[in-house]
């Protein structure tokens, strides 16, 4: 595949010397959804309000299917459509004028049965008439979402989608991300709700004060830097780990009721045979044993406090 969205060396630092982006590279390819994780502050919002032109960056430059953003913005910005976090919309609009609004925004005829259909795929279609002053926080999400399609993007950002929506309507919003990139919407969500990324992305990056940490294919993340426990659980529970146990760098649970020991899958010895062994040699009985893989969610907060390891 090649690359729909470039983005290299991007800047932006503000009055007093505050540097949001610090030299973003970011190679993104068409029909992928990128994950981008990150704390708050971390740039994530900087990032995508440069890309879309909301705001101008210092220096360096992005590219949306080969249109500069800035010297063929025009082109550039109507391939991309924008999921905002905040929910700003007219109030005393109904749902169905506020979606066609979009399309005419960009110079798009008019298509009933696309916004039908957009409006179906988001359970908005029984609201169509209704204003939106009347709608619940989480429809109101969905109707940031059907205006961001309504001109048909190619790209597709989605600044925190999810916040604030239930369960239910979250999975609903996956299912209709699935279906974009499956009629080739290339999308990059950025979430604070780490089984998103986990559940959709195909790569996840990583961005903390406005840098990029990494990005990596999920999968391949997930096995590079994940780690696995062994959980011994104890017939009794003990007071402190025996100091024969000390070269396992074991952790205590916090009743002393388990042994948790931390090994890499990928090492050539993981230790265990002579951990179950030691752990017989000091007198302690086993009622059970499991595992643990670690999470995207472990993986980044690992990253972000600086342990790659």
């Amino acid at each position: 595949m090649s690359a729909i969205l470039s983005i290299t060396d991007l800047r932006k630092s503000y009055e007093g010397g505050f540097e949001a982006l610090k030299g973003v590279n970011l190679e993104i390819e068409a029909g992928e959804i990128l994950a981008l994780l990150g704390p708050n502050g971390a740039g994530k919002t900087t990032l995508i309000s440069t890309v879309c032109g909301i705001t101008t960056a210092t220096s360096g430059s992005v590219k949306v299917d080969g249109h500069c953003i800035l010297d063929d913005f025009r082109a550039a910005r109507s391939l991309i459509g924008l999921v905002p976090q905040e929910i700003n919309l007219e109030p005393f609009e109904k749902v169905i004028n506020s979606v066609r609004f979009s399309r005419g925004l960009f110079g798009k005829a008019k298509n009933e049965p696309l916004i039908e259909d957009i409006l179906r795929k988001l359970s908005l279609w029984d609201k169509r008439n209704s204003q939106i002053k009347e709608l619940s926080g989480g429809m109101k999400r969905r109707v940031l979402i059907a205006k961001a399609l309504a001109h048909e993007p190619r790209v597709l950002f989605l600044d925190e989608p999810t916040a604030g929506v239930d369960v239910e309507l979250r999975k609903d919003m996956w299912d209709v991300v699935q279906e974009l990139k499956e009629q080739g919407v290339t999308i990059i969500l950025t979430t604070h709700y780490i089984e998103e990324a986990e559940a959709i992305a195909d790569r996840v990056g990583v961005i903390a004060a406005g840098e990029i940490l990494l990005v990596k294919d999920k999968d391949e993340l997930m096995t590079q830097l994940g780690k696995k426990q062994l959980c011994v659980h104890l017939s009794a529970p003990v007071s402190e780990i025996p100091a024969s146990l000390a070269p396992h760098a074991l952790e205590m649970s916090s009743d002393g009721a388990a042994l948790i020991y931390t090994y890499d899958t990928k090492a050539e010895r993981t230790g265990i045979t002579a951990l179950l062994n030691d752990v017989a040699a000091a007198g302690l009985v086993l009622a059970d044993v499991s595992t643990r893989q670690s999470s995207l969610e472990d993986i980044f907060v690992g990253l972000v406090s600086g342990e790659k390891s």
